[in-house]
């Protein structure tokens, strides 16, 4: 509605919604990230949207409830977008959810958008309404118009876990339903807020050349649908490009063309109405001085919100994004006006391209505690569960799942499962491992199913007061402690065994074993027992005797033998000539289990040579294994061999010499000074890039398995190299998927899934690296020394899913580097670190990332001052103060 000539009521609003899906594969040809969803649409099938070129999956495999439904053919035209033709309505239940579970997950920021349009498809015409959940919370109700109009809900979320929950919850009698459902990456800072979520309000493309077109992909990389608005101002454009380096990336199409007032000293504004006096505005406007002014001519406009100055002097460049914002809302009123007004030294009227509006959301309620949902949710897949079993399994309580109970009491607030009913579920096999991490279950009722195999020891160890396992197929021996605690009376234990009515034998697993066997008497035992003690010293103190000579003898047969896995083509040293290159070991530079490394020269070169420790048997593996390895490999970023000496007991590795040391002593602060966010985005890069040359370079593959930061080495010009490769193991060449192996490595670098499982892959050394990279965006330790010792992973999550990146990052920085070139590394480092496996990229992929943030922090050195992210305080009443980028 125009109230004067250049002012506009905007009451369009397009916020957002969603409904939910399980683990979602982007198809080949869609964006990285880029989920598309269409609901409705036939198990199998696809459909492409010509404008963007973006394919649409079926939701068949998504969800399992719901029925597929298409549009009355009379309500589908040429403008309806393909995706839209078909919908997925729910007349069963009240809540009916779908799970999405993009990756990367928890602490990622993505724009997610639901698509309804009801177009008569169950012939009742009749406009339905119900709610949309996002997680536990209420997100926003569905309310249509008319049967033709499309209705969007969009919101920007930082996933606070690795999945979200989107519910249609029905409200009243009509049948909640979805069109379509679409998740979007974006860059960690943008759209930065303190706390909560943004509901679009609008995307304002000013005086567009396209009257009737929506800009989104591929024009918006984001997606984002920027809706077109001529004014009768006069309109300014260019065909030029456009230097578009911030982050927002506003389409092209938008910046080109811009709104200006035709008159020098009218004032250009434009308002919009709310009924909600506290709710929270965000405005973010885009500015590109698309007229090349002439010799005598400025442009320069002040900025004001409801009478108040916003912003001061903006001088917009000529061919490059201004974008103008503020951390803080605006709130309190009914009407926002806003008035842009030229300066008085000001020769050209004030233009605008384009700009944002949003609003805050809150989301309050925690949802059940995420160890207990990833349990529950294996349990549900692991035995098929079939019950309504969706979206959140505690929250809200009116929807709690079948068969649970829960607490809502617990210490961080979230909801804990303390009691599952899974009888007569036609569950079998084994009882799932899983069970476990219900950490808080005190009532277990697995009764009258088809499992089989043992009970499982963990039970007895989980606090539960009541456990039902009668009517299975279980086999003996049963956990002694389960029975000793049904003895004591602390739990009420239900089974099929001797004396409970059966003739299956389940007895406890020390009985079983002793069965008809007379016990031994105590004095005989400690007669036994300290003769077995007496024998372990005296074979203790020979064994260590005779390692040394064990030691030598393996190294001198293998002389004898040609040590078949040493290269001649390497130079081999004498014992006699290692102590010449050492001066008689004069320097150490540094010790460790395989023994000591010396500093030394052979002729002008400096070198190390690492000396194996006679009495070390797992150092002598190890140095095999190095050996080996470095004889066989060759790249920038490893260390070189330079020889080796295998003369007897006398066995050591002679390679370069790295005159900056290890990268873990200048993070650690025992070198003066610090390394800059550059430097260490290059040792990082170097880093990466020889394990992705021992990942994908080396045939077969080879996992080092110890990467830290005391294993990067750097030389003089501070060029990384990964070294120490005693525990490094080769890849299957036989199209194997993993080695199982006896778990080595540092604590807090150490993939936990390798941990659990003895199965080493590539992704073990994706995982230590991102814990390294962690470290080094921080300066602290891989386990913080807190009283609880929390993992960096940990603690880095904790503060960057609000959004605030700055609070980690190295404090000695003194906040000297790019904060989008920090925030993509800590994407990435986050993404390398996850606890699933499948998650973390591969080395090829972390290289690429590397790369990237490296060139937005060196490109960001001779970036314009006002394209920082600091925030310029103009009035201390206002609560709205931008920043610009």
């Amino acid at each position: 509605m125009l109230v004067a000539k250049y002012c506009l009521v905007l009451t369009l609003i397009l916020t957002c919604s969603l409904d939910s899906l399980h683990l979602v594969h982007a198809q080949d040809d869609n964006p990285p990230g880029f989920v598309s969803i269409d609901c409705g649409l036939p198990e199998g099938s696809e459909s492409r949207v010509s404008s963007t070129g973006i394919y649409y999956k079926s939701d068949a495999n998504l969800i399992d409830s719901g029925v597929s439904e298409s549009l009355l053919p009379s309500y589908l035209g040429n403008t309806v977008e393909t995706y839209l033709s078909t919908v997925r309505s729910f007349p069963q239940g009240k809540k009916n959810c779908y799970t999405i579970q993009p990756s990367p997950g928890k602490g990622r920021k993505y724009l997610i958008r639901a698509s309804f349009m009801y177009g008569n498809y169950d012939s009742l015409d009749q406009l339905p309404t119900f709610d949309l959940n996002l997680g536990t919370d209420t997100w926003s109700t569905i309310v249509f118009q008319d049967s033709y109009s499309v209705v969007r809900k969009e919101i920007i979320h930082v996933l606070s876990s690795d999945y979200v929950n989107i519910c249609l919850i029905k409200t009243g009698t009509s049948t909640p339903f979805i069109s379509a459902l679409e998740l979007r990456p974006l860059n960690s800072s943008m759209y930065p807020i303190d706390s909560g979520s943004l509901l679009t309000f609008q995307h304002i493309d000013c005086d567009s050349t396209r009257s009737n077109t929506v800009i989104r992909y591929p024009n918006d990389i984001y997606d984002r649908r920027w809706m077109p608005f001529n004014w009768t101002n006069t309109k300014v454009s260019t065909s030029l490009d456009i230097a578009n380096k911030n982050e927002y990336l506003v389409p092209m199409e938008v910046l080109r063309t811009a709104s200006r007032a035709q008159n020098i000293n009218e004032t250009f504004q434009f308002y919009w109405d709310t009924t909600n006096t506290s709710e929270e505005f965000y405005m973010y406007m885009h500015f590109v001085e698309v007229e090349k002014l002439q010799a005598g001519q400025s442009r320069e406009f002040n900025i004001y919100i409801n009478g108040l100055l916003w912003y001061a002097q903006l001088v917009p460049k000529y061919l490059n994004v201004n974008t103008i914002y503020s951390r803080g809302p605006k709130t309190g009123d009914t009407r926002y006006r806003v008035e842009i007004n030229k300066t008085e030294s000001s020769t050209l009227p004030p233009i605008i391209s384009g700009y944002e509006i949003y609003t805050a959301k809150k989301f309050s309620n925690l949802g059940t505690n995420e160890t207990d949902v990833a349990a529950i949710r294996n349990i549900k897949l692991t035995y098929q569960v079939r019950r309504d079993w969706q979206g959140d399994p505690c929250e809200p309580e009116d929807f709690l799942w079948d068969g649970l109970e829960c607490s809502y009491h617990s210490s961080d607030h979230s909801a804990r499962i303390i009691s599952l009913n899974l009888s007569a579920s036609g569950l079998t096999g084994d009882i799932v491992p899983s069970l476990a991490n219900l950490t808080q279950l005190k009532t277990l009722d697995l009764s009258n199913n088809n499992l089989s195999g043992q009970v499982p020891e963990f039970l007895s160890e989980m606090p539960l007061s009541v456990l039902n396992l009668k009517g299975n197929n279980f086999t003996g021996p049963f956990p002694a402690q389960l029975l000793e605690n049904k003895r004591k009376g602390i739990l009420a234990l239900s089974f099929d065994g001797p004396g409970n009515g059966t003739s299956r034998e389940l007895c406890g697993r020390e009985s079983c074993k002793n069965k008809g066997n007379n016990s031994t008497p105590a004095v005989a035992g400690a007669v036994v027992g300290s003769a077995l003690f007496l024998a372990a010293i005296l074979f203790g103190t020979w064994l260590l005797r005779r390692r040394a000579l064990r030691v030598a003898r393996k190294l001198g047969n293998q002389d004898q033998g040609n040590s078949g896995y040493l290269d001649k083509k390497k130079r081999q040293y004498t014992y006699a000539e290692v102590l010449n290159i050492t001066g008689n070991f004069k320097r150490v530079l540094g010790n460790g289990g395989f023994g000591t490394v010396y500093h030394g020269h052979v002729g002008d070169t400096q070198v190390a040579v690492k000396m194996l420790s006679p009495t070390s048997t797992q150092g002598y593996k190890e140095f095999q294994a190095e050996a080996s390895l470095l004889l066989s490999v060759s790249h920038k970023n490893l260390t070189s061999l330079v020889g080796y000496c295998n003369e007897g007991m006398n066995m050591g590795i002679i390679y370069e010499y790295m005159a900056n040391r290890s990268l873990d002593e200048h993070l650690s602060g025992k070198n003066s000074g610090i390394l800059r966010w550059e430097t260490r985005l290059q040792i990082a890069l170097d880093a990466a890039q020889g394990l992705e040359y021992l990942h994908h370079g080396c045939k077969p593959a080879i996992i080092h398995r110890d990467v830290k930061p005391s294993n990067i080495l750097l030389n003089e010009r501070f060029q990384a190299k990964l070294a120490d490769f005693g525990l490094s193991r080769a890849y299957p060449v036989d199209g194997g998927t993993h080695v199982t192996t006896i778990v080595a490595g540092t604590p807090g670098y150490l993939d936990p899934n390798y941990n659990t499982s003895n199965r080493l892959t590539e992704k073990s050394d994706v995982f230590s690296f991102g814990v390294v990279l962690l470290v080094m965006i921080t300066g602290r330790p891989q386990i913080l020394t807190t009283e609880d010792r929390i993992h960096i992973a940990q603690w880095v999550d904790s503060i960057v899913q609000y959004g605030d990146v700055q609070q980690v990052v190295d404090p000695r920085f003194n906040r000297n580097y790019n904060v989008n070139s920090v925030w993509k590394a800590v994407e990435l480092a986050m993404t390398c670190a996850s606890r699933i496996s499948s998650r973390r990229p591969t080395m090829n992929t972390v290289v690429m990332e590397l790369k990237e943030c490296l060139a937005l922090e060196i490109g960001s050195h001779d970036a314009d001052p006002n394209n920082s992210i600091e925030i310029v305080q103009i009035d201390p009443e206002s609560s709205l103060v931008p920043g610009p980028r």
